[in-house]
């Protein structure tokens, strides 16, 4: 008789979304700018079932300034990252975190500048 061969167990869904090293060292660096700057002090990292928010504070009572979220469902429609602004509106949408993160990165130029 030959080999039974099972079929393969079908792809669960991962139990939580989170950031790669390379990505959290990324936005990290933009925080760390920032709070030297003196426009952000606090920040919050939410670690979810469909998506990984990090969210950057002017003051900690606040809703979030800045919002970057990960989703990788829609990796391959519209990019799996967003820059979402205090209102909730997107700023920002792509394939690639450093696209994504210009905006606040620009602000921070223009901080520097001044």
């Amino acid at each position: 008789m030959g080999v039974v061969t099972p079929f393969p167990a079908p792809q669960r869904a991962p139990l939580q979304v989170g950031f790669e090293r390379a990505e959290l060292t990324r936005i990290l660096d933009l925080y760390g700018r920032m709070v030297s700057a003196g426009y952000w002090r606090d920040y919050a990292m939410d670690l979810g079932r469909d998506a990984a928010v990090f969210a950057a504070f002017r003051r900690a009572a606040e809703r979030p300034e800045f919002r970057i979220e990960k989703r990788p469902a829609l990796r391959n429609r519209q990019g799996m990252w967003a820059l979402i602004s205090e209102s909730g509106a997107v700023l920002k949408r792509g394939h690639e975190l450093p696209a994504v993160l210009a905006p606040v990165e620009r602000r921070l130029m223009k901080l520097v500048a001044d």
